[in-house]
């Protein structure tokens, strides 16, 4: 199983790759909607389409993966 199927079947959603300044507004909106939000690196292997300009400066890049808070 991938770290990404891992997360998966955690039950997390992967809903975008992207830099700042973009990246902070996107934990941010997630978060005031009450989802838990987690971050992974950038990883070409786990994205669709061009990803020419990430490749370039992968440590910029993080992907967001988001699911519902646990009821504790």
């Amino acid at each position: 199983m991938t770290p990404e199927e891992k997360l998966i079947a955690e039950g997390w959603e992967k809903k975008a790759t992207c830099d700042n300044p973009r990246l902070t507004e996107m934990i941010a909106m997630y978060a005031e909607i009450g989802l838990e939000v987690h971050l992974e690196p950038f990883a070409a292997k786990n994205e669709d389409g061009c990803t020419d300009c990430m490749r370039q400066f992968p440590d910029q890049f993080k992907t967001i993966y988001t699911r519902k808070k646990s009821e504790e």
